[in-house]
């Protein structure tokens, strides 16, 4: 896998941690904003954000990163949000307000 995706994937859990501070934002910020924004135009739940993701990596894809490596990228976080997941459902759900 590309070393500039391999980076993008790799928590240190520091406070400085940029892929803890990426997914801060989409938590806080963008899922609510798209989830509005689907509800306020009417659009199917998810629409955006699967057709945003695909926009956003078809960016990388441009940029000359290979689909595998993507591929590979993009497993790895599903498998680690599928982690969190039953996690959650072990200690009783995701924390109140979360989207």
């Amino acid at each position: 896998m590309d070393d500039q995706i391999k980076k993008l994937i790799q928590h240190d859990f520091s406070d400085d941690c940029p892929v803890c501070r990426a997914q801060d934002v989409v938590a806080m910020a963008l899922m609510p904003a798209t989830a509005a924004w689907e509800m306020a135009n009417e659009l199917p739940r998810f629409s955006l954000a699967l057709q945003g993701a695909a926009g956003l990596l078809g960016a990388m894809l441009e940029e000359g990163i290979s689909r595998g490596d993507i591929e590979k990228a993009i497993g790895g976080l599903l498998d680690d949000i599928e982690a969190e997941i039953a996690e959650d459902q072990v200690m009783g759900g995701p924390p109140q307000g979360s989207a």
